[in-house]
């Protein structure tokens, strides 16, 4: 699984969700061990904890979290939060 397909599946499951998805480690080609990052800004964690937005990550990943990935570090923000406190704020 690459990165192009993490984010639209993100995407695709997380209504007017915007995701970038890197692989935060440069991986070992003999032992790819699918690790990814996030930042995902959407509407829809408005009002939910912390804890909820990320279940709604791994909701829109569709189980491939216990078959295509590893692990996956997770940053997650409404539209104003990322505006006040993203990575390039």
């Amino acid at each position: 699984m690459d990165t192009a397909e993490v984010e639209r599946l993100i995407e695709d499951g997380i209504e007017d969700a915007e995701a970038t998805v890197t692989k935060p480690r440069v991986p070992d080609e003999d032992h790819e061990d699918a690790h990814f990052a996030a930042v995902v800004v959407s509407p829809a964690f408005e009002g939910l904890s912390l804890v909820d937005q990320h279940e709604l990550v791994y909701d829109a990943l569709e189980g491939h979290m216990t078959t295509d990935i590893h692990a996956m570090e997770m940053q997650t923000y409404t539209p104003e939060a990322y505006e006040k406190h993203g990575p390039d704020a």
